[in-house]
This record gives C-alpha cells, structure tokens and sequence, in this order.
C-alpha cells in the first residue's frame, strides 16, 4: 500500500482536468452552489484557454454522467455529422489533417451548453467567467505548451495561429504570460447571447466565410443543424462493477469489448505487472480494436451482441492460443503515417462529482494539437482536424459521406455498483484512448491499486501488426518475454509519455459519500476537491 501516492479526498466536490486553472474553475462553480455540470462547463471553457492545444469551443465531444436525480447514466453526444458539403472524392488524407478542410462541424459548444441548460444551476455568465478571466488577464505557459507549439509552428496554417499562440513572435517560454482578449470576448458574447452566437450567429458567419474563403466546405446548414443528442449508454460488466459508455455510433464499445474478454480471466491472481498480466491484456486489446474496426458504425443492437457470450467466447480463445496477435488498433485499411498517428493523440478529458451525487466525464477535442491550426481572424476560435479521424476508403465502414454520422474514439465512461455511481473515468489518446482506460482498470480493480496509483502505474500503447510501444518502467525481463511471445514491443523514452494517454478521474464511496480524484502526471492536470 502506498502511503504517498494518494487520490484528492474531499465531501462538497471534486474536478479532475488537464489543467489546474480548469479544476480550480470547476471548484469554483461547486463552492458557488453549482452542480457538478456547471462545474464541468466551467472546466471545459476554461481549458479553452489555458489547454488551447487541445480543448476549445469548435471542438467535437460526448459526455456520460449519473443523474442523481433520475438515478440512472446518459450519454450526450455533441459530434455533429459529417458537414453536408464534404466530398470525400475530391479531397486527399494530406487536405484533411490540416487546414480549411480539415474541420468538422463544431459540436463542443452547444454540448457544454445542453448540460448547463438541462442540468446546471448557475447562470452562463456566471459558469464562465473563470475562462474569460484567465483569457483577459492571461495565464502562465507550461513546458507541455512551449513543447507543442514549438512541434505546430513550422505546419500552422495562417498567420492568425502565430498571432494568437506566439504573439512575441519568438519560441514560448515556460512562465511567459499568454493573453487571448479576443477569445476573452468571444466568450463574453456567448455570455450574453448564449450558443445562438456560434449557430447561427456572428461566430458562425465568420467561420463559414473565413473557411470558405481558402476552400473549406463549412455551411451555415450545417451549424444550424447542430443538435447534442442525449442517449442511453452501452454497458458491460467487469468484476461486479458496470461500465457505461456512449453507444454507437461511438467507438468506446472496444473498451467493453476488452474487459468482457478480460472478465474470464484471474488477472488477480497473476504477478501485477509481470508477463502474464500484460500479455494477456494486450493480447485482448488487440483483439477488441480489430473487432471495432470491422464493426463501426453497426446499430446498437449488433454491437450489443457483439458483447454477448458467445461472441466474447472466441475471442478468449483466441486469446489464450499461444499464436501472436495481429491485428490493426487504428482505422480500416493500412496504417496511417507516421505524422498523422502521431498527431491524433490530443484529446482532452474531464471528470466531476459534486455533493448532490452527480458525476459526469466529458471527453472532447479539437483532435490535433490546435486542431486544424486555423484560427478565425478576430476570435480567438481554432477549429478542429476531425475530419482526419474518417476514412477515406468507400469500403470501409467508417466511409466519409456528407451528412452522415461517423465512430469518433473518445470514450468517457461511468462505472456503477449496485445502482449506485462509482467511478467516472475518461482520457485523451486517440484510438490509444480505450486501451489506456481497459489498462487502468485492470491495476485498480484486478491488483488493488487506489485510482491514483492506477493511473500512475505504467501503460502501454499498441499500434497496427503486433507493435507495442511500453513505459520503461517496466522490467527488462517482462519486455523480453513479451518479445518472445510475439509482440514487437520498444520502449518509450520516458517513464511517464503523453503516448498513453492522459487520464482523469473521480471517485465516490456510496457508504460516506466520500469523494476522490486524481489527474494523469503524463500531462499538466491537477485534481481539486472542496
């Protein structure tokens, strides 16, 4: 047991985010009064300032929370479908990893706004006035800053992105202030007028025409059509717990799929990190993307059986049989570039309790470090890359087609007891997002580790074939027998690597309605309790 590694323990409320000034702002809200979805909205808006890179209002994202009122998880889902006016036949995979035609429809803003309108308690101004602050008076940079922007300048679409984000015109530096008083006052417009200042609004007028103008395909349609649908969750049990996650045609089925084919082993009783607890969960991660490849964009119905005995008993088979795993982690056909895999992973997640026993995880972002790196002139707004997370294949399932609905991995997830809501956890990390969450679950509840030591402890990536990217705090012997049973596996150069993701999470205990959080160290996040 460790006596230093130990999760935020609080009673009225607790937020765990990517960045301390967005946890300090959904505290905020909670010692106001608010619900934890005013928290959680005040967290998001306030990462679009202070995690630019990764968060912002013309983003894309889903939600699962417990309701304490109704008793009972949702899902909302705020990716809207694929703009109208998207050809799939015109465009190549470079167009769609930056630039004008990059963007999807943005979805985060009028999902932030759903949950405040159908569940907070505060007032919108009230909600974001921490984000407009920290724009207005600006906030300190961090290493993790100055590192992506450094890596996005050279590639940065438009002079605007160097206006907003480097405005000294020279390389960040740790501890410059960054101020961004036109976001502060797009924001204080949403304030004022609310979502309609985005769709339909002179937000939305001026991306439409600013995308338009260097040949994006961004209507006016489209952001009118924009419409946060809430669902009810998918859901698998693990060990007398149930995880929840947005059904399809979201991606996080692959996270169930890995812990139904998990629950047929006594992962337990193996040693915690030693080369049978790693195989054979790697070995099940393989196999549960490969099946989410095949299978994205089915009903809900088909991958509900999907979950089902029979189709999870062969593949524990599977995964028991000696032979090595192949198996694609990504999307349908060969494997993307190296550059485009390597800039999918920049995700952002948040999780929130409060006192009144809601719990809610949001997962959204801008899906490439800044998106797209368009920013629209006079805003402060980067939109976002989605468009590079489809397919461009006609026979793949996850086909592009204006209009139409498509899989997105992000995987916020709530996890239940005896009806009673326990744990909300999600992550960033592109289709690493539900490896990293299946990981984590196994150290907290097959070896015991508090949520904290959980996240810490180490993880691994996989991509397409039988590569393994490992921690290297994971012990020479195990990566060599790894090696030996057929994963390819390489080290990554750092102990803790923003490659695994970077998972937030909190906890209630339903017996003393105590409340726990704790924050990924692989990024700058920071878990706050009041």
């Amino acid at each position: 047991m460790s006596l230093t590694h130990a999760p935020v323990r609080a009673l009225g409320g607790v937020v765990a985010s990517a960045h301390p000034l967005a946890s300090s702002a959904g505290a905020e809200m909670l010692q106001a009064g608010g619900t934890a979805f005013d928290a959680v909205v005040a967290t998001a808006a306030t990462l679009n300032v202070v995690e630019p890179f990764m968060s912002g209002l013309a983003g894309l994202g889903m939600a699962t929370f417990w309701d304490a009122s109704e008793r009972r998880v949702r899902s909302l889902d705020f990716t809207p479908p694929v703009p109208a006016g998207f050809d799939p036949t015109r465009v190549s995979r470079e167009s769609i990893v930056s630039g004008p035609m990059a963007s999807g429809v943005p979805g985060n803003l009028a999902g932030w706004c759903t949950l405040h309108e159908t569940r907070g308690s505060l007032p919108l101004a009230r909600v974001l006035e921490p984000a407009i602050r920290h724009a207005r008076n600006g906030f300190p940079l961090s290493a993790l800053y100055c590192h992506l922007a450094k890596a996005t300048a050279p590639h940065a679409s438009g002079a605007e992105w160097h206006r907003v984000y480097r405005p000294t015109g020279q390389e960040p530096r740790q501890e410059e202030i960054l101020r961004q008083p036109d976001l502060a006052s797009t924001l204080e417009a949403i304030a004022a007028d609310g979502p309609g200042h985005l769709y339909g609004g002179p937000l939305g007028s001026a991306m439409v025409a600013h995308l338009g103008q260097h040949g994006g395909c961004l209507s006016m349609q489209d952001l009118a059509a924009v419409r946060p649908e809430f669902e009810d969750p998918i859901s698998a049990g693990y060990r007398g717990l149930i995880a929840h996650v947005p059904p399809p045609p979201c991606e996080a089925f692959q996270f169930l799929l890995t812990l139904r084919i998990l629950d047929g082993f006594d992962l337990g009783s193996l040693e915690h990190l030693g080369a049978n607890h790693l195989d054979l969960v790697l070995r099940s991660i393989r196999l549960a993307a490969e099946t989410r490849i095949m299978n994205n964009n089915r009903s809900r119905a088909e991958i509900e059986a999907l979950l089902g005995e029979g189709e999870v008993a062969a593949l524990r088979n599977r995964v028991s049989d000696p032979r090595p795993v192949d198996g694609r982690t990504e999307q349908f056909g060969d494997a993307p570039p190296p550059e485009v895999a390597d800039a999918r992973g920049h995700t952002t997640s948040m999780s929130v309790a409060d006192r009144f026993g809601n719990m809610v995880c949001i997962t959204q972002s801008l899906g490439s470090q800044w998106g797209s790196t368009v920013v629209i002139p006079g805003t402060g707004v980067c939109m976002n890359n989605f468009m590079n997370w489809g397919d461009l294949s006609p026979a793949s399932p996850n086909y592009l087609v204006g209009g139409r609905r498509w899989a997105m991995c992000l995987s916020p997830a709530i996890c239940t007891r005896d009806g009673h809501a326990t744990l909300a956890i999600g992550t960033p990390g592109s289709y690493g997002i539900m490896q990293t969450q299946a990981q984590a679950m196994v150290h907290h509840v097959d070896f015991g580790l508090n949520i904290r030591e959980a996240i810490e402890a180490p993880r691994a990536r996989l991509f397409d074939g039988r590569r393994v990217v490992v921690e290297d705090r994971i012990a020479d012997a195990v990566v060599t027998t790894l090696g030996d049973r057929g994963h390819e596996v390489e080290r990554a150069e750092a102990g803790f690597t923003m490659l695994c993701g970077g998972m937030q999470a909190v906890m209630r205990d339903p017996e003393t309605g105590a409340l726990l959080g704790t924050a990924d160290p692989r990024r700058d996040g920071s878990a706050v309790g009041i």
